[in-house]
């Protein structure tokens, strides 16, 4: 994939975001950080108090419980959310032309259901790949070969 010159890109999970810009070519691309975000999520269990909860009404399968939340997942997913929050404030405020959004298939479809028409219309192309926690060579190069 060529990454025009200026072009924004994103590279996401449900923990980190990092805003990069090409300062380099279409054929060489030379990422620099713009922003970076890291959320604290500690592991689902570590954020639960307690058991999930009882009710007196039987499940199909005979169980009597009410269905557990992931506290981790919904930190994931929120942190999502707020990334597509930023890329829209981004879009609107003119800070790029072109996006690329690199995050894994969960991640991306969760920024999915939050892009703006603006982020949309500037979106150069994704990709289906964690590079959060990659050196900067190793996302260049991917970029270049997807």
């Amino acid at each position: 994939m060529q990454v025009s010159h200026n072009a924004c890109v994103l590279i996401a999970d449900g923990r980190k975001m990092m805003f990069l810009r090409n300062e380099g070519d279409a054929i060489h691309p030379h990422l620099v950080v713009e922003h970076a975000e890291e959320l604290s999520n500690p592991s689902d269990q570590d954020q639960k108090s307690d058991a999930a909860g009882r009710s007196g009404m039987m499940s199909r399968r005979g169980q009597n419980s009410f269905e557990e939340s992931d506290f981790h997942q919904i930190a994931e997913d929120r942190f999502a959310g707020d990334a597509a929050e930023l890329l829209k404030q981004r879009a609107l405020s003119g800070s790029f032309e072109s996006l690329i959004v690199v995050a894994p298939p969960r991640t991306l479809g969760e920024l999915r259901k939050h892009y703006h028409a603006s982020v949309s219309d500037r979106l150069a192309g994704e990709i289906h790949k964690d590079l959060t926690g990659h050196s900067m060579s190793d996302i260049e190069a991917a970029l270049v070969a997807a």
